[in-house]
């Protein structure tokens, strides 16, 4: 498969804060990765490095093999990659039909016509059209996570990063996220998913990655990661000769 993704050699620091340390990593087109680690780790910061939102202090990120280091993240976004941050800051004021229109017209570049054809399918397809004319500020958790899920969307990503957006929310909402997740997988879209929320990660992912202190600890299929036993030491406070 065609690599989408790369990280070459990437570090990040902070002063004398190491947050992340010679960081490689690969994702091909139409794949979904997901991302483990405790907190602290570098996850986010890995996210910031792929979207824009920091630049790398060494080391590279390529995007469909170009080199996109020093892109700024609204030219990331034009160029297919979708982000969710953790904790949803929709615009309160606006209707969840017009944060999803912001996505599409300014994220994705669409005019107002066709940005309205995407907004309505893409609620449409996180089940969000009977909300479509409330406010964004007035919705419920899981609501204001879709929202999220939506407006990246709508940005017609080539790659999607979801940041911990299972986080926060009960069993039964979590099995209606990974439902969603697993239909934006079927039509081609690429993913990295942080999560804690294991079990949702290994319904949805093909590979798993483990960062501890900003390197790269294991790295796999999802099975044999879970069971690597400086993994369950390391993340899940296992000793490894148990």
């Amino acid at each position: 498969m065609t690599t989408l993704l790369s990280l070459d050699s990437v570090a990040k620091s902070y002063g004398s804060l190491q947050v992340i340390d010679n960081l490689t990593l690969g994702l091909a087109g139409g794949e979904a990765l997901g991302i483990i680690g405790p907190n602290g780790a570098g996850k986010t910061t890995m996210f910031n490095l792929i979207s824009g939102n920091v630049t790398p202090g060494s080391g590279k990120v390529f995007f469909q093999g170009h080199d996109i280091s020093k892109k700024d993240p609204a030219t990331r976004c034009h160029l297919g990659i979708g982000r969710t941050y953790q904790v949803p800051h929709p615009f309160g004021g606006m209707t969840v039909f017009e944060n999803v229109l912001v996505g599409a017209c300014f994220g994705a570049g669409h005019n107002q016509h066709q940005g309205g054809a995407i907004a309505r399918a893409v609620l449409e397809q996180t089940g969000l059209s009977d909300k479509a004319n409330r406010l964004a500020g007035a919705l419920p958790l899981l609501d204001r996570k879709r929202l999220e899920l939506a407006r990246a969307l709508a940005t017609s990503p080539k790659l999607l990063l979801l940041d911990e957006i299972a986080g926060g929310l009960t069993e039964h909402e979590v099995h209606d996220l990974i439902a969603i997740i697993k239909q934006i997988r079927a039509n081609g879209t690429a993913i990295i998913w942080i999560e804690h929320v294991v079990h949702a990660l290994l319904a949805v992912v093909d590979r798993l990655a483990v960062i501890n202190f900003g390197k790269l600890l294991a790295e796999g299929a999802p099975d044999s990661v879970m069971n690597d036993p400086q993994v369950r030491s390391v993340y899940l406070g296992v000793e490894a000769s148990e």
